[in-house]
């Protein structure tokens, strides 16, 4: 299935899978395209980032697997994701949706665009305002763990429904912000692209300091955010990452070996 065609006006793209992973292999600058590509008034859908621990969430929680494999588009957000991808002779992309994020404010977005924000803190919101001098911002804060709660659920909606913007940024981390632009989509009365980006508007605003230029080109921002916070993310990298590496080994020498394919 291409996912991508019946519902944009963007060029239908190959899909890869890998480490039980959907990727869309594109370029940052080919994914920047896609997003600017995509009519406002398009019914609601989703922008994923996957990165090694989605390869965990998807085998351990059938909703966000099969949120995953139907998201309108799907980048690469994990440099050591496309290393191992690479021993295999694939080629994954890179998109990842801090990057995505920046982009998009700096080249797509206007000024008095009308964008949408659920999740954060208000005066992180007010940040990401003041710096790219954004004067159409609707921010909604859900309770922790809202996706459990009905009512919750429905304010949020109701929420993305009363402020229609071509982005709906997701400030949550997964499966949490994938399973709530799910449930919009049911509701069926959005329209707009929701990005699930995780942390991006706070590393964007300086809240959340960047990992060196030097750990990012080799793929250690995973190692720089493990040692700033080992009690909250350790589970996330040596336990969830690695597992999601090994699937993409295994498949990089299924490849090698001509034992599986990775396109879709």
């Amino acid at each position: 299935m291409n996912s991508l065609s019946p519902r944009s006006v963007f060029e239908p793209q190959p899909e890869i899978r890998f480490a039980g992973l959907r990727f869309h292999p594109l370029t940052m600058d080919e994914a920047v395209t896609a997003l600017a590509a995509r009519p406002a008034a398009l019914p609601f859908d989703i922008l994923i980032t996957p990165n090694a621990e989605h390869a965990w969430l998807r085998r351990k929680d059938q909703e966000f697997d099969r949120i995953s494999a139907e998201a309108w588009l799907s980048t690469n957000d994990s440099r050591v994701l496309r290393k191992a991808a690479a021993l295999g002779g694939v080629d994954l992309g890179f998109a990842p949706g801090s990057h995505l994020v920046e982009r998009l404010f700096q080249e797509v977005i206007a000024a008095d665009d009308p964008i949408t924000v659920i999740g954060g803190q208000a005066e992180v919101i007010a940040d990401l305002a003041r710096r790219f001098g954004l004067t159409n911002v609707s921010h909604h804060n859900p309770p922790m763990g809202f996706i459990h709660d009905p009512a919750a659920v429905r304010a949020a909606i109701d929420f993305v429904v009363a402020h229609p913007a071509r982005f709906v940024f997701v400030a949550m981390g997964p499966p949490q912000s994938e399973k709530f632009c799910q449930r919009i989509i049911q509701d069926g009365g959005a329209t707009g692209l929701g990005l699930c980006i995780g942390s991006s508007i706070t590393t964007l605003t300086g809240r959340t300091p960047p990992a060196p230029q030097w750990m990012e080109a080799r793929g250690l921002v995973w190692l720089y955010r493990l040692a700033r916070e080992p009690g909250r993310l350790w589970k996330r990298y040596l336990v969830r990452g690695l597992y999601g590496l090994g699937l993409g080994l295994v498949d990089s020498v299924a490849f090698r070996l001509g034992l599986k394919t990775p396109r879709a």
